[in-house]
């Protein structure tokens, strides 16, 4: 396992950003978190649970399209048995969008009924959206704002300052600072953040993490690593000369005929996170 205490994290960051949702919170009637499908648990924020405790959630697990759909489907039972509605959808070409604003309405039913009996019949829906850095949260924004990235200003009771934009169907979302926490409590789920893409690839090993990659799909997705890469049914290499041997059937050689391995954990990190390897999720609930 990757041993990733090495990378200078960003505690002030963090503390920022609770402080900020702290604030936010009495604002806000819903709190829609994005989470990538692949890694559900792992691009959770472990922080989130205690700070938006008593605010209704929806869940939304995004690059489902490039995730298992049979593990997905395992999710969405997992976190509605948790009291969190989740949707599977692909933010970046709006898949799945269309149940969002429906799904919003039904949770919140019994607020937006309250509301009508006060006379707040055009009451608007406020929501914040957390997730963690490229988790979707930006495509998220935008495609419900229809890209325009409209802001919104001097709404009553909406403090000024604030990332607002209003959507089409007339929610008002609340843009939070996208960042990881200080400290992982387990490799694993720092590894899937690293694999996913979700820390810079600049403070990583990339032939490390491919070997871990390529680790996790010869355990769950042999079927599919090796016919991307067109490896013999009966071969049995180690990881390490799994990357060898996908580099040389690539073409990704060095003088002397020596595969140029850490061209070839970019090419298959690359790949995976584009999905042309198959649908694959890295964690089973």
């Amino acid at each position: 396992m990757i041993k990733l205490s090495n990378i200078q994290w960003y505690p002030g960051h963090m503390a920022k950003t609770k402080r900020r949702i702290k604030e936010c919170l009495p604002l806000v009637d819903l709190i829609v978190e994005i989470l990538d499908a692949r890694i559900p648990a792992s691009s959770k924020n472990p922080d989130l649970d205690k700070l938006v405790i008593g605010k209704p959630r929806i869940a939304l697990l995004n690059k489902s399209d490039i995730a298992d759909k049979t593990v997905t489907d395992l999710w969405v039972r997992h976190f509605a048995g948790q009291g969190v509605p989740s949707l599977p959808v692909d933010c970046k070409s709006g898949q799945g969008l269309n149940r969002f604003t429906p799904l919003v309405r039904e949770v919140l039913a019994d607020q937006i009924a309250r509301w009508k009996q006060r006379g707040m019949v055009n009451r608007p829906v406020r929501m914040m959206v957390a997730g963690i850095p490229n988790s979707g949260k930006s495509s998220f924004i935008n495609r419900l704002a229809r890209s325009k990235k409209a802001k919104v200003e001097d709404r009553p009771g909406v403090t000024r300052g604030n990332q607002w934009f209003v959507t089409g169907d007339g929610l008002l979302l609340l843009d939070t600072p996208g960042v990881l926490w200080p400290k992982f409590d387990e490799e694993k789920v720092a590894l899937h953040l690293a694999i996913t893409g979700a820390i810079r690839d600049e403070v990583l090993n990339i032939e490390e993490i491919a070997r871990e990659l390529l680790n996790l799909l010869i355990q769950d997705y042999r079927d599919l690593l090796f016919e991307r890469y067109k490896l013999p049914a009966d071969y049995h290499g180690d990881c390490w000369e799994t990357l060898n041997l996908i580099g040389r059937k690539r073409g990704m050689l060095l003088p002397g005929n020596q595969v140029d391995t850490e061209r070839a954990a970019v090419m298959l990190v690359d790949e995976f996170r584009a999905g042309k390897i198959g649908r694959i999720s890295l964690e089973k609930p």
